[in-house]
This record gives C-alpha cells, sequence and structure tokens, in this order.
C-alpha cells in the first residue's frame, strides 16, 4: 500500500487545496501519472502518482482547503487488498 500525501510545492507551504481529482477510486494508474491538481495561494499545480497500482481510496474531496503538507490524501495498492486490509494499514 502506498501512500499519497499533500505535497510541498514550495519551501514555505504548510497546507493546499485538493482542487480537483483526475482519477477515482478502481483507478489503474502508473507511477508519474498526473492523478490530482493541487492548489497554493499562488499556484496549481499537478500532483503525480509514485507507484504503480489501484488507486484503493481517496481520502479527501475536490475543494477541500488547508489539507497539512504530509496528509495522506489517497491511498494506491493492489487490487487484491480488501477494504479491511485498506483500513488496517491506514492506522
Amino acid at each position: 500500500m502506498t501512500n499519497i500525501k499533500m505535497p510541498a510545492l514550495s519551501p514555505t507551504m504548510t497546507s493546499g487545496t485538493l482542487a480537483k481529482w483526475l482519477v477515482k477510486e478502481g483507478d489503474n494508474v502508473k507511477s508519474g501519472d498526473i492523478i490530482a491538481e493541487i492548489e497554493t495561494d499562488k499556484a496549481t499545480m499537478e500532483l503525480e502518482s509514485i507507484d504503480d497500482g489501484i488507486v484503493n481510496k481517496i481520502l479527501f474531496k475536490e475543494g477541500e482547503q488547508n489539507i497539512e503538507v504530509g496528509t495522506v490524501i489517497a491511498k494506491i495498492g493492489d487490487d487484491d487488498q480488501s477494504d479491511d486490509e485498506i483500513i488496517s494499514n491506514s492506522s
């Protein structure tokens, strides 16, 4: 299971807005695929997947603001992981 976290898009960034998801739960992604758009007070940046797998869980809705840098916003894993495994791995 790979945790996708809110990135720091600048040295001074402490939080961001999840502007738009470009994937949905159940989608296959490859490392480097653009999966979301993150907004700061200065710019909108694309967020890439850091691993191959299936989007198992999206933890924040589009438009959610003030998500702290380092907060897990999605989980990517294998297609054979159940919801129970995803939940227990997120603890």
